[in-house]
């Protein structure tokens, strides 16, 4: 674990993997609701957690050095489903990537349990992991100037839903009609860091 001090009162701190950012994130923001950590904003990354709004940086710099990065938090109960509609433009080329026919890429997606390790890009768009590292697929060589609100994407290690309309270079290989950012809904994003999420087929949602 390593801590880089960022303005007056902020504090970076680098961990190795993406597992040990969200185990780091869930401990401090136990510490923050228990009273014994002070920070204005907690925010998680792929492998660094930034807490901002802190009144000593250096005495936290001193005291997360000083311990090991904890273990993996308990999982949350609530499971946000998202329907999706298997029907993306790449999802033959990632078939092609994983050696499977394309219907098997829709099992095997929505068959993982997937959790937001972080947000960013736009607002409401989480970065999601889950799917084991053989399903890991590149980022497109020339991205979209445009990619659909609702677009279900893989790209590297992560699964995402683009919020709203915009270039991107991910692979689409499906489609959601849930509103990931509502900026009259409480809270707007639908999706935070921890939560547990599943894609539910359309199809397989409408018989149940």
């Amino acid at each position: 674990m390593r801590t880089l001090r960022v303005g007056d009162d902020a504090l970076l701190v680098e961990v190795s993997s993406g597992e040990q950012a969200q185990a780091l994130h869930a401990e401090l923001l136990r510490r923050r609701a228990e009273g014994s950590l002070s920070a204005r904003e907690i925010v998680p990354a792929a492998r660094t957690v930034l807490l901002d709004g802190i009144p000593d940086p250096a005495r936290l710099a001193s005291e997360l050095t000083a311990c090991e990065v904890p273990a993996a938090p308990p999982r949350a109960r609530e499971v946000v489903e998202l329907a999706v509609r298997y029907d993306g433009p790449d999802l033959a080329d990632v078939a092609a990537h994983w050696g499977v026919r394309p219907e098997e890429v829709a099992r095997i997606h929505a068959d993982t349990e997937f959790t937001v390790a972080f947000c960013g890009f736009a607002p409401g768009f989480g970065y999601l992991t889950g799917l084991p590292a053989r399903y890991h697929v590149p980022r497109r060589d020339t991205p979209r100037t445009a990619v659909p609100a609702g677009s279900v994407a893989l790209a590297g290690p992560y699964t995402g839903v683009y919020p709203r309309s915009s270039p991107g270079g991910w692979q689409l290989i499906g489609t959601t009609d849930a509103v990931l950012w509502d900026h009259t809904r409480v809270p707007a994003a639908l999706l935070a860091p921890g939560t547990r999420v599943r894609f539910v087929p359309a199809a397989a949602r409408r018989r149940s």
